[in-house]
């Protein structure tokens, strides 16, 4: 059978490739499965990489660290962990006169407090220097200077 006009009848439709452009030599980015296989995934090999060396099978040792803050003492107890047993613990406080119980001292000494009342500042806490220990294993764990 031939056209009235001369022209050859083409014997099948074009593929869906030729019919939209697809290059059929250049490397498909998925797989494409091969003659005999069925589209739908199994025992077709995985997409090649592209620009990107394979992976290398080389475990990667991962550690972990625990970074602990600095513990600031003030004149309050304090949780924290104790470095010296390991256990979490409420710091003990311990008051010793300082600076600041000297100096207050002085001064009413200065002021005219001679017969004894100059001793007050070393019966107040709040002048005092704190110290902090561990209840568990006694270890001084850090102080706070009023001055």
């Amino acid at each position: 059978m031939s056209a009235p006009s001369g022209n050859p009848v083409p014997s099948a439709p074009p593929s869906y490739e030729e019919a939209v452009g697809i290059n059929v030599n250049y490397p498909h980015p998925y797989p494409v499965p091969g003659p005999g296989q069925k589209p739908d995934g199994k025992g077709m090999n995985p997409p090649p990489y592209m620009g990107q060396p394979p992976p290398a099978n080389n475990p990667i040792a991962v550690q972990t660290v625990y970074v602990q803050q600095p513990v600031l003492f003030y004149d309050r107890p304090v949780q924290m962990c104790c470095p010296s047993c390991n256990q979490v613990i409420v710091t003990r406080l311990s008051y010793d006169a300082g600076a600041l119980t000297w100096l207050s001292c002085g001064g009413l000494c200065l002021l005219g407090c001679i017969g004894g009342c100059c001793l007050i500042p070393f019966c107040i806490d709040a002048l005092k220097d704190v110290d902090h220990t561990c209840p568990k294993c006694s270890a001084l764990l850090g102080s706070y200077k009023r001055l």
